[in-house]
């Protein structure tokens, strides 16, 4: 390698046009959704996510013929705006990157003019209101981001702590929407009684003629989405309607997510819920369980359990996707030409797989992981252009976004062994990956490699014949992206926190990649400082040393 190399710039530019974020301002909490973007495939990988149990309704005047937002609820509203807006700010994400949209509470508001007013002036970010039916699109964007049901006629249900969105899509187009005042929060306010609840659904759903309209569609399948739904799916997952939700480690440790649950299912979780109101420990069980939730999900489920007598849904779906998913969808669209609503199927099924068997934990890591992997692989390819004609420097074999799409699959699935255990989990990942179907539109050759790349990502290293078969630029590639993986999944190991920042950088001594903590590091205490560089570089030596062998470069971690 010749000495006067040139040298690459940290990737630490003044705004990281990557990431996109969504705010969700509902009636029980405030979500933040932050997405890293491929731009070149439309591709999105859920960067973080914040929520702020804020509860809009919580103390809400009623005096006026419509409701209006209290001054306690509009402090902890920009409290958690004000949370969302530092960590947005410590990401450098670009302000055109970012959209605030409010649903059924401030909708409904008689003073939404003075929240949308006071918190624009308190923190200079605009509020938008959005219609039901315009929520209800949304929502339906973002389903398709989770489920390959583009060309399928869908009924997708969405339970706020406000209203309820239905919307029946086909091709991403809306053929009918309809937004109905019955929430969770507000079911639960207004009825203590399950009868007299029962009756008030009942009544407004006639009213709405809803059942008639979504009856007139030959439906393909029902899905719903938002916290509601995702809790009556997890306590069906988990057993808590047949009380065996109490083996605690077993439950959040080894089950598998199916995303779905049967009408069946949920009537037994409906009857439990009701059992509990005149059970002494029932409600204690209950807040244990659903957390933060337990206040309303009794009326979530009934409300839901209505839905379905009305219209007959013996099954129904559950996307992890929903309105922010659908806001971000919606920015990317017009961020990029040509953007396809459709494009995402293949990278639909790998996320849905790792969903299926990751809690939030592993799900968090694996991110991690994909996210230090493609700064390398990133990292790399700008230094294959930057060194163009100079066979010292350049990469034996070319990559391409193939290969990044392969890498970016098997960081976000290399950990979905932990499902049956720690223990040789890197093997059960693989096992779950090619005996499956779930990776939909990839052939059995990119199904071997995105396997082999997960059960090569710890413990041995490849062998030489491991894709004995394939062309030798396919092997040459497999062992690049193979070195990159174990690195990734070594310095993700080896870090207790998630850097702000990341870098991959080139100097005449060999490849650097450059940790910063950057302006989080003090935001919380229970945050665990990193080890140092000297510590991480000592822990990762044989790491290093096979990188350097297929690279021939040296590599070394930077922390700043």
């Amino acid at each position: 390698m010749s000495t006067g190399s040139p040298v690459l710039p940290p990737a630490t530019a003044t705004t990281n046009n990557n990431l996109f974020a969504a705010v969700d301002i509902g009636t029980n909490s405030f979500k933040l959704t932050v997405v890293r973007v491929d731009p070149s495939s439309g591709r999105f990988l859920t960067f973080n996510r914040l929520k702020e149990p804020v509860i809009l309704g919580l103390d809400t005047i009623t005096t006026s013929s419509a409701p209006t937002i209290s001054a306690a609820s509009l402090d902890r509203a920009i409290t958690a705006i004000r949370k969302f807006q530092h960590f947005i700010h410590s990401h450098r994400l670009p302000p055109s990157h970012l959209r605030l949209v409010a649903t059924s509470a401030v909708r409904e508001a008689s003073n939404k003019s003075q929240f949308i007013g006071a918190v624009n002036e308190a923190l200079g970010i605009d509020v938008e209101v959005i219609s039901g039916e315009e929520e209800a699109r949304l929502i339906y964007l973002g389903i398709l981001q989770f489920f390959p049901v583009f060309t399928s006629t869908v009924l997708t249900i969405d339970i706020g702590g406000g209203s309820t969105e239905f919307t029946v899509g086909l091709n991403g187009n809306v053929l009918f929407s309809k937004s109905l005042r019955l929430g969770h929060v507000t079911l639960t306010q207004q009825f203590s009684d399950v009868t007299k609840m029962r009756e008030h659904i009942r009544n407004e759903l006639e009213a709405s003629d809803l059942i008639g309209k979504i009856n007139d569609f030959k439906i393909d399948a029902v899905i719903g989405s938002s916290g509601t739904i995702r809790a009556i799916e997890k306590a069906v997952c988990k057993g808590y309607a047949r009380k065996i939700e109490e083996n605690v480690g077993v439950f959040e440790e080894f089950t598998k997510r199916e995303w779905r649950f049967t009408r069946h299912e949920l009537r037994c979780l409906v009857e439990r819920l009701y059992d509990e109101e005149s059970e002494i420990n029932g409600k204690v069980k209950r807040s244990r369980f659903f957390k933060k939730r337990a206040a309303f999900i009794l009326a979530g489920t009934v409300l839901l359990d209505e839905v379905f007598e009305k219209l007959a849904i013996e099954e129904i779906e559950v996307s992890e996707y929903a309105l922010g998913e659908g806001v971000i969808t919606e920015m990317l669209g017009q961020a990029f030409q040509g953007f396809d609503l459709n494009a995402n199927a293949r990278w639909r099924s790998v996320f849905k797989l790792a969903l299926r068997f990751n809690n939030k934990k592993r799900m968090k890591a694996a991110t991690m992981c994909a996210t230090i992997a493609r700064e390398i692989f990133e990292g790399l390819m700008k230094l294959n252009q930057l060194y163009n004609g100079n066979d010292d420097n350049q990469l034996c074999v070319p990559l391409d976004d193939s290969d990044l799409e392969y890498l970016d699959a098997a960081s976000l699935l290399h950990n979905i062994g932990m499902s049956t255990g720690k223990k040789g989990y890197h093997k059960q990942s693989y096992f779950v990956i090619t005996n499956g179907d779930e990776l939909q539109a990839y052939s059995k050759e990119e199904i071997k490699i995105i396997a082999l790349l997960v059960r090569y990502h710890r413990k041995k290293f490849p062998k030489n014949d491991v894709l004995e078969g394939s062309s030798k630029e396919v092997r040459q590639k497999f062992r690049i992206l193979c070195a990159i993986m174990r690195v990734s999944y070594a310095v993700q190991q080896c870090i207790p926190v998630n850097f702000q920042f990341m870098g991959f950088i080139h100097s005449p001594e060999g490849f650097n990649l450059v940790l910063s903590e950057g302006e989080a590091r003090n935001q919380s205490t229970d945050i665990v400082h990193p080890l140092l560089a000297g510590d991480i570089n000592v822990l990762m030596e044989k790491e290093f040393e096979h990188f350097s062998m297929v690279l021939k470069q040296k590599l070394s971690i930077l922390v700043t």
